[in-house]
């Protein structure tokens, strides 16, 4: 009677216990599907927004992120450790600046380009990736694998440091110096004058984008260009790394990365700066203060990070540039983003997901080859290269035509 008893027992809980799983995985599938995919918000002029309705069809499309990863630290995270790695096959460049220090660039593309058989005329595709990150990252080697697929030639600008090699003057980078970028943009366009170019800038690699566009109006040498989880406002950024969950998994790690670039080029740089100083930083904000103000120039980091800020100068600039966004980004706060500034811009478009994180963007079951942000590279690329009639035109157009989506 005690073992049926007993027997009889077990197997109600593990009814209860099914039962109860059951329900929750149906109020979870209730709630990803009543509240988490939703359309983009698209805001820019009403030309360029109508230009990407009918060319980029992605920007207006509902965004399903992944199921069972959709809050924005978790993108963040599980997109660098679930994606692939595939296999591009770079040749390196080493470019000298003009200050005396040296960069390398990464190049890669196909011998012989069905799309595009003429290597004058090919386009060309500038990658710039994210804080300390480089042409091996995850998601820049899915880029330029899009790129190549496409037909298009691509090349990884790597911030100084950033690719292991050794710096030759106390500078490595920072989101308001673009000087190396515009090295960059004039060595490609003078091995390649016929060339239409693109930027795709990452992260600090956006901030760098927009930067330049402001900085150089039409003489930015681009054609168009593309960010994704560009940082508007530094000192926001700075404020959101701080709190105590984004410090704990984002701020240390990335401070401690800043930290072996310095560590590592230490007899040049403490010429200048005082290295066991900045080796004790613990956050982004004080290697900033620490560093990166110091060998740039700045009066202090509030300084710098006024400077370093894209979201004042929208309307400076002149060139075409789709820049995403998501709404939960832990770097990248979204009451810091430009909105009014792009409802009146022609030139500026901010699409803002409600998922995505920072560099996330993981959509489907199985997120591990694809993601949102390759598949809007695919569609904004194409969109560019192959409608360059409209492009002129947007880039014609004077900054008091507004509109938003």
């Amino acid at each position: 009677m005690l073992i049926s008893s007993l027997s009889l027992q077990n197997g109600t809980w593990t009814e209860l216990f099914f039962l109860l799983l059951g329900l929750g995985a149906a109020l979870y599938l209730g709630y990803y599907w009543a509240c988490v995919p939703q359309r983009p918000q698209l805001v820019t002029g009403s030309r360029f927004l109508a230009f990407l309705k009918q060319h980029c069809p992605i920007t207006v499309e509902t965004f399903y992120p992944t199921l069972w990863c959709f809050e924005g630290r978790l993108q963040s995270i599980f997109r660098v450790l679930l994606q692939s790695r595939p296999l591009v096959p770079y040749w390196s460049e080493v470019l000298q600046t003009p200050d005396g220090g040296q960069l390398l660039l990464d190049w890669a593309g196909q011998p012989d380009s069905s799309q595009y058989p003429d290597p004058a005329t090919q386009p060309i595709v500038l990658l710039l990736p994210g804080i300390t990150g480089s042409s091996q990252d995850t998601n820049i080697l899915h880029l330029v694998d899009q790129a190549l697929k496409d037909g298009y030639r691509a090349v990884v600008f790597n911030n100084r440091g950033c690719r292991g090699e050794e710096l030759l003057t106390h500078r490595s980078f920072c989101a308001g110096n673009t000087e190396d970028l515009e090295t960059v943009v004039n060595h490609i366009k003078h091995h390649y004058s016929q060339a239409p170019l693109m930027a795709v800038g990452i992260s600090l690699g956006g901030i760098l984008v927009l930067n330049h566009l402001a900085r150089m109006g039409q003489a930015a040498g681009l054609v168009a260009a593309l960010t994704l989880s560009a940082c508007w406002d530094s000192s926001e950024t700075t404020h959101s790394l701080e709190t105590p969950l984004n410090s704990l998994l984002f701020n240390h790690r990335l401070t401690a990365e800043l930290c072996q670039i310095v560590d590592r080029n230490r007899k040049v740089i403490e010429k200048v700066v005082n290295v066991d100083f900045v080796l004790q930083a613990h956050t982004i904000r004080q290697f900033d203060e620490r560093y990166t103000s110091v060998a740039f120039g700045y009066q202090d980091c509030v300084t710098y990070y006024q400077a370093a800020s894209p979201r004042t100068k929208v309307d400076a600039i002149q060139i075409p540039v789709l820049c995403l966004n998501a709404a939960d980004d832990p770097f990248s706060p979204v009451h810091g983003l430009p909105v009014q500034a792009a409802q009146q811009s022609p030139h500026v478009a901010l699409l803002v997901t409600a998922q995505g994180g920072h560099i996330g963007f993981l959509e489907g079951l199985f997120p591990w080859q694809h993601c949102y942000m390759n598949r809007l590279f695919h569609q904004y690329a194409r969109a560019i290269f192959q409608h360059p009639a409209e492009l002129l035109g947007l880039r014609a157009l004077s900054p008091s035509e507004g509109g938003k989506s």
